[in-house]
């Protein structure tokens, strides 16, 4: 087939969804199919469209569904989709919802935060990580005898992140920890850039490194200990599955989207926006081996359900079902 895979987010953008696109790209690639990324419509003819955001690009699907309706059409949920845009701004997010023949959720929840009546054509997509690997060099210890207990966070400085959260638990642990928290990530703007340089200046526990290449953010999470991920919204975030791949424990925000990775069941949630219970979490890991041991084992169980395989085997799943629900809506008589 060919496809085409619309994303907002330009080449050589280091946003979330720019990698997911060219991610999706080499895996049907490499199940045979000719895919091309762009930013904005195009008029080139394809046998199936993918639109990643149901709001920001809610007025190119509407364009390609009057100006081909024989096409297939799928609609990829982002968080800020699910749990901001859907809300703010219903009727065109509603729209694309309704336009699309099938939709991509990124995470096992995200059926019940949306309306009923798109629930039926729901694909779930979990994105997939290539396993981190962990020079002999760097291997995490046992905390015993390590100098510090390091921390990470990796992701844009933004709102949806609530990315200094972590900085701010460090405050409210005992003067013994050896907690330090490492932030990797562009600010998205001049007061995020603002706000990271002044706790850094106020809190010796904390770095903010800015944006870092893929071998030195691999080498951060190869060396940390805990992955800290305090988002407010997630429609279901790869950094999650690089941690799971890497067998790196993670503490996360009681959200949906979380849950929607890593399971009901997780011990390593906190609520959201409270640095105090956050705080609380870090020293726990630290301190009690079990409790580390155990968010270990746990993301380790997790790491089968982000390999690439399985994305791209739910990926051409969510095509069919496209191309199936297409010919229905077609010609819904038989």
């Amino acid at each position: 087939m060919d496809i085409q895979i619309l994303t907002p987010a330009p080449p050589g953008s280091s946003a979330g969804n720019r990698a997911t696109a060219e991610r999706w790209q080499r895996l049907l690639e490499q199940a045979g199919h000719r895919v091309r990324v762009h930013t904005e419509l195009s008029s080139q003819p394809c046998d199936c469209f993918i639109a990643l955001h149901a709001w920001r690009s809610h007025e190119a699907i509407e364009i390609f569904r009057q100006a081909r309706p024989q096409v297939p059409l799928i609609t990829v949920l982002t968080g800020t989709d699910i749990y901001f845009h859907q809300h703010q701004y219903p009727d065109d997010t509603l729209r694309s919802m309704a336009l699309a023949d099938t939709l991509i959720g990124l995470h096992h929840f995200v059926a019940d935060d949306i309306p009923e009546a798109f629930r039926g054509k729901l694909v779930t997509v979990l994105q997939s990580a290539d396993r981190i690997p962990t020079p002999e060099s760097e291997q995490r210890g046992s905390g015993t005898g390590t100098r510090v207990f390091e921390v990470c966070v990796i992701g844009h400085l933004r709102d949806e992140k609530d990315s200094l959260r972590a900085a701010l638990a460090c405050h409210h642990l005992p003067a013994e920890s050896r907690i330090r928290v490492t932030n990797a990530g562009k600010a998205h703007n001049q007061e995020w850039r603002i706000k990271a340089e002044l706790e850094q200046a106020h809190n010796p526990r904390f770095q903010w490194v800015g944006e870092l290449n893929k071998g030195d953010t691999q080498a951060l999470m190869a060396r940390s200990r805990v992955m800290v991920i305090s988002s407010v919204m997630e429609g279901g975030a790869n950094v999650v599955s690089e941690a799971c791949r890497a067998g790196l424990p993670v503490l996360a925000s009681d959200i949906s989207g979380n849950r929607g990775l890593l399971g009901e069941d997780y011990p390593g949630y906190f609520r959201v926006g409270d640095e105090r219970h956050l705080a609380e979490r870090l020293i726990r890991a630290e301190t009690d081996a079990g409790y580390l041991a155990s968010l270990q084992a746990q993301v380790a169980d997790k790491a089968t359900q982000f390999i690439p395989e399985a994305e791209q085997g739910a990926l051409l799943l969510a095509i069919e079902q496209a191309t199936a629900n297409s010919k229905v809506r077609l010609n819904p008589s038989g």
